[in-house]
């Protein structure tokens, strides 16, 4: 019997269009311009995946802002796969989804069959940690997209003295962390090497519902690498009521929601080139804000049936809707431009990588 990828040698390759025209408004204009695409179909695909079972891993906690995106993705990805195989759900939670990533590398099936959802720090993580390198190679993953281009922010409640950036930079702030190599831990640090905020960490939460949580109870007085989307999905009546103070956005690019309300980007505040230069290796991940992926050794006919379906899910009416309930932003990138911006990412200068490591270095608040 021949293997997916012999077979697909001896089949001539349909193509298909893939129209997203009609739900412009939830796509960013760059994705919208090469949306319309031909994406080939193999034959043996319905075969393929009949009877199987795909398992979807996510290396964040129940009930974050990752777990909610690939929980609705997951509900629909199998009715845009030929055969229509089972998608199960399972959570990894470890190390901001090192974890996970070195499950996919080291022990994940390599037939098409695991898929996971990690955090983008995972994936920048052996970029600038030296252990990270040992344990998986990034660019080996093989991206299938990412949900949405996010934009992080630095944010306080509405308790808390510091209501603006300005104030940060004046006085402490207690701000809830994940352990090392987290977007809270890593923001905030970022934001006090490069332009001089005094962000005090409180390290140890599990990820952004125990963060929030600690924010609402006291413990601290905000977070820092915060997901615009997680606080529009877990607290909107933050956002309606003002208890929030949303202090700085941090993006490549702005959030033009975020700039109507008043809320400065992070650029405003770093003043050299080699900072910047730094900031930029940091703020890529979020290029690919929620990226999928599976191993390397996948075939590559196997991954183009999944890319396509993850596309094609991109768009279905279905999928969006379940998204607008939940309050998810959709605003995706198809699976080679992740490999791409991914591949880029680790082909950045040593110098400019070593001026990121010093700058995500957590230092005593003076």
């Amino acid at each position: 019997m021949l293997r997916p990828s012999d077979r697909a040698l001896h089949t001539r390759a349909r193509t298909s269009r893939i129209s997203c025209r009609r739900h412009a408004p939830v796509f960013h204009a760059a994705i919208l311009a090469g949306c319309m695409m031909a994406v080939p179909a193999p034959a043996f695909a319905a075969d393929y995946y009949a009877g199987k079972t795909i398992t979807f891993m996510i290396g964040g906690q129940p009930g974050g802002g990752y777990d909610v995106y690939a929980r609705v993705i997951a509900r629909r990805l199998g009715n845009h796969i030929p055969g229509h195989p089972d998608i199960v759900v399972k959570n990894m939670v470890g190390a901001v989804s090192v974890k996970a990533a070195t499950f996919m590398a080291q022990q994940a099936p390599r037939d098409g069959t695991m898929i996971a959802a990690v955090f983008p720090a995972a994936i920048v993580d052996p970029l600038l940690n030296a252990e990270g390198k040992k344990r998986y190679d990034p660019t080996k993953f093989q991206y299938l997209g990412t949900s949405d281009n996010g934009t992080r922010v630095c944010a306080t409640y509405g308790t808390s003295k510091t209501k603006t950036y300005e104030d940060a930079q004046k006085r402490k702030t207690l701000m809830a962390a994940s352990q090392a190599g987290g977007s809270t831990q890593q923001y905030a640090s970022l934001s006090n090497n490069l332009t001089g905020t005094r962000f005090e960490l409180v390290s140890g939460y599990k990820g952004t519902v125990d963060g929030l949580l600690a924010m609402e109870r006291g413990e601290v007085e905000g977070m820092c690498g915060l997901d615009w989307t997680s606080i529009q999905t877990q607290h909107p009546d933050w956002i309606h009521d003002k208890k929030v103070n949303i202090l700085v956005q941090v993006a490549i690019d702005e959030k033009p929601e975020l700039t109507k309300l008043g809320v400065p980007t992070i650029w405003k505040y770093i003043k050299n080139d080699d900072d910047r230069n730094a900031a930029k290796v940091v703020l890529t991940q979020q290029i690919f804000g929620r990226p999928y992926f599976a191993p390397a050794g996948v075939p590559a006919d196997v991954v183009a049936i999944l890319r396509k379906a993850f596309t094609d899910t991109m768009a279905d009416p279905a999928m969006l809707a379940d998204a607008k309930k939940a309050r998810l932003d959709i605003d995706p990138l198809d699976g080679e431009k992740v490999q791409k911006v991914v591949e880029d990412l680790y082909a950045n200068p040593e110098n400019v990588i070593e001026n990121a490591k010093h700058a995500l270095e957590q230092r005593p608040t003076k």
